[in-house]
């Protein structure tokens, strides 16, 4: 018996900041996974990273089960404290895996909740694109599908402490929720297209330089916005921006822009090109 839990990471957020008096995010899902194995032998999960430990516990306590009597494995392509949502999918991951693997399906609510417990959340694990209230898990909004628009995505450097950093802005946002009050949101009200998608980005990109002050961004906005991007995104409490592009944007012409902005702008590094797709998890049963 094997089960194999698929969750996409993300490229930072679409939107973040203050929604009605309530902190939120909407998702940005790519195409970078978290995977999880349960496999049948030797109960093999007590040497996983806490955060997956304790995704594994609250998920036993949650179901009313006391053993795990499987061999649990967690990989990942996304690195940790860069804002790719590393920590949400994993979480994510394993609570799905543990619950499916006794025969029980967990709604993507119950994952929100349990995994907000353990700490700020991603909602990547939730069909879709989602607004999220990142400290409780609850599920604001819901929008349709993503289209496949190529991301390409560059790093700062460094690491972000996530739950550090939420924890103060938790305390400057509740003085300061005029400057998170996001006027990209209103861009999401209809259906969503590339246009829309890249506007609400970028436009939220710019709104949130007070939290993490990304120096290159302006200048990335231009170059992308003079190679015909849609917009740019970030990882608002992460180090990563990433260039969207229009669905129908060649690889060639992708790869070009990204050697310009590597010659341009020198500080950014490279990762990888992607593309956006909608959240959730995806189950594999193999006996």
């Amino acid at each position: 018996m094997e089960l194999i839990v698929r969750v996409p990471g993300s490229c930072g957020e679409l939107i973040q900041g203050y929604w009605h008096h309530e902190p939120f995010l909407v998702t940005c899902p790519i195409g970078l996974y978290t995977t999880v194995t349960v496999s049948a032998g030797e109960t093999v999960w007590a040497d996983l990273g806490p955060k997956a430990c304790q995704a594994v516990r609250h998920t036993l306590t949650y179901i009313g089960e006391t053993e795990f009597p499987f061999r649990l494995s967690v990989s990942s392509q996304l690195p940790p404290g860069k804002g790719m949502a590393s920590s949400s999918a994993d979480i994510g991951a394993v609570m799905i895996a543990v619950a499916a693997v006794f025969g029980k399906r967990l709604e993507e609510e119950e994952v929100a909740m349990l995994a907000a417990a353990i700490e700020p959340t991603d909602g990547v694990f939730c069909r879709g694109v989602v607004a999220i209230q990142y400290e409780t898990g609850r599920i604001l909004r819901r929008y349709g599908l993503l289209p496949p628009m190529p991301i390409a995505i560059f790093d700062t450097g460094g690491t972000i402490d996530t739950i550090a950093f939420h924890a103060a802005q938790h305390d400057t946002g509740i003085r300061n929720r005029n400057l998170w009050e996001n006027p990209a949101l209103h861009l999401l009200n209809g259906r969503l297209t590339p246009e829309t998608i890249g506007a609400a980005a970028t436009g939220s990109a710019r709104a949130n330089q007070h939290m993490i002050c990304k120096k290159e961004l302006e200048s990335l906005i231009s170059l992308s916005t003079a190679a015909g991007a849609a917009g740019v995104c970030v990882a608002h409490s992460g180090t990563v921006l990433g260039v969207l592009f229009f669905p129908d944007t060649d690889a060639t012409a992708i790869h070009t822009v990204v050697r310009s902005i590597q010659r341009q702008l020198p500080a950014l590094t490279y990762l990888t090109t992607t593309a956006l797709q909608s959240g959730g998890c995806m189950i594999e049963y193999h006996e």
